[in-house]
């Protein structure tokens, strides 16, 4: 038996290290047991409802990926099969089947790697005002939706639960993370996301904007957290597109646009979600499953 809602979790016998805004995580002393809940944020804040199912869609989206990019750069899953899980987790099975993975312990960087192809969300804003993003000048003309010349990496802060990520320069990297890495992690941001853009155009999806979380391990660089999932990454359907206007989307987008039309002043309290509204996200995640892996739940 699976649960098919999971909001939140309670394992008496794991220690909790971290309940972030969709994974909590247990310190299982040498590794790491993250388990992907069905909680949804936007705007840094945390619904009340969950999204059935969606924690098993980011789960089995971020371990296709793992696996495709695992040539670029090492990840730190070592199985997402709760058989071969420490046997202290095997009470919670019926919790872990499908929406867990146990991952290699790793020193997170604190900034989040993000990459642009086309503009969009906060860039499309920033653009607006600056003509720039994260200090990267952009050519003059460009509009809503429209393709960069060139990928970008733009960075940002990694903020706690109910704060807000913000736009940082590569000085401000630097600052953060020291002088040899961000030429790092991004031309590997840059090479992952080039690599997924690719394989996703077969499949009918334009990926606009992604990121990515590194961490340490012995001193390397390795992937951690999520990859290219509708959490972390706008999915647009490539026969839709169309440049000048925001773009139907299968990923939190359509949850963002009805927030926005609600005289809410994006902080806690969340408002309650019409059970119209948790479906339709919840389609959207599936499709996005469906359209890049091949296969359902």
């Amino acid at each position: 038996m699976t649960v098919t809602v999971v909001r939140e979790t309670h394992f008496p016998e794991l220690k909790l290290a971290n309940r972030g805004k969709v994974r909590d995580i247990y310190d299982l002393g040498d590794t790491l047991l993250i388990v992907t809940t069905d909680r949804m944020s936007a705007f840094d804040v945390v619904m009340d409802d969950p999204i059935p199912d969606k924690g098993k869609v980011l789960n089995k989206i971020s371990l296709f990926w793992f696996e495709k990019t695992s040539s670029i750069i090492e990840n730190h899953v070592i199985t997402a099969n709760p058989d071969e899980y420490p046997e202290v987790c095997w009470p919670y099975r019926e919790y872990l089947e499908d929406r867990s993975m146990l991952v290699i312990k790793a020193k997170p960087l604190p900034v989040e790697c993000v990459v642009r192809g086309y503009i969009s969300g906060s860039g499309w804003r920033e653009y607006q005002e600056k003509g720039s993003i994260s200090g990267v000048a952009l050519p003059d003309g460009l509009k809503e939706s429209s393709k960069l010349p060139e990928s970008i990496f733009t960075p940002s802060t990694k903020a706690e639960v109910g704060l807000h990520d913000e736009n940082i320069s590569i000085d401000e990297v630097v600052r953060l993370v020291g002088e040899d890495v961000p030429g790092a992690i991004k031309r590997i941001s840059l090479e992952i996301y080039e690599f997924g853009m690719e394989l996703a155009a077969g499949k009918g999806i334009i990926i606009a904007d992604t990121k990515f979380e590194f961490g340490y391990k012995n001193g390397s660089l390795i992937l951690i957290d999520e990859v290219l999932t509708p959490d972390s990454s706008r999915f647009w359907p490539m026969d839709e597109y169309e440049p000048g206007r925001a773009q139907r989307s299968f990923d939190k987008q359509f949850l963002r646009d009805y927030l926005d039309g609600l005289d809410w002043p994006k902080k806690p309290p969340p408002p309650k979600l019409p059970e119209e509204v948790i479906n339709i996200t919840r389609d959207k995640y599936l499709e996005a499953l469906q359209r890049i892996t091949g296969r359902g739940l």
